[in-house]
């Protein structure tokens, strides 16, 4: 894990916490919609595997869909142990907004696990999560990860079947503790 964490570090910057991946390792920004009509703004939406991320634009983006807060401090850590994060961003008259995030853990060698997948609901429907879970998988077969995981509420899965993901064919069953 440690090769891992070189290429990673934080920095405070205008008040703002921001997780930056400089890995120059596949550092691009790929456009994926050019000219994209947003009710009624002209946005080009563009998929970064290495990118600075403002973790309070993390945090609205989350909670445009719902999700329950959690502690900054404790995403930053998330983030510090994360092997690959993918975000999608819109671009509007130089203006960038953060409209799609997803990262994985892994053991570096034969797993990984994919984490909270979210589209901004002003963009879903458009193949944006479509896009960024084929970039994850890219990324995570360059580096010969086999077995790809995720956790699907039952509303997704059907979404997820799209993508190549299954049930476990063997009847295996996550198991989860939680303290009480």
């Amino acid at each position: 894990m440690t090769f891992w964490k070189s290429f990673f570090y934080y920095k405070k910057q205008d008040k703002n916490y921001y997780y930056k991946n400089s890995s120059n390792i596949n550092n691009k920004n790929i456009l994926l919609i050019k000219n994209l009509n947003n009710t009624g703004n002209i946005v080009d939406i563009y998929l970064s595997i290495s990118n600075n991320i403002n973790l309070y634009d993390l945090e609205k983006l989350c909670d445009s869909v719902g999700w329950v807060r959690r502690p900054l401090k404790k995403i930053k850590i998330a983030l510090n142990n994360s092997f690959l994060i993918a975000c999608i961003f819109s671009y509007n008259n130089s203006q960038k907004k953060l409209i799609g995030f997803a990262r994985a853990t892994s053991d570096n060698s034969f797993n990984a696990t994919i984490w909270d997948v979210v589209i901004h609901p002003e963009f879903q429907g458009k193949g944006l999560g479509k896009a960024l879970i084929k970039q994850i998988i890219k990324q995570l077969r360059y580096y010969d990860i086999n077995t790809i995981t995720l956790f699907a509420d039952p509303q997704v899965i059907k979404f997820y079947n799209h993508l190549g993901f299954i049930v476990d064919p063997d009847g295996v069953k996550g198991m989860f503790w939680y303290p009480l």
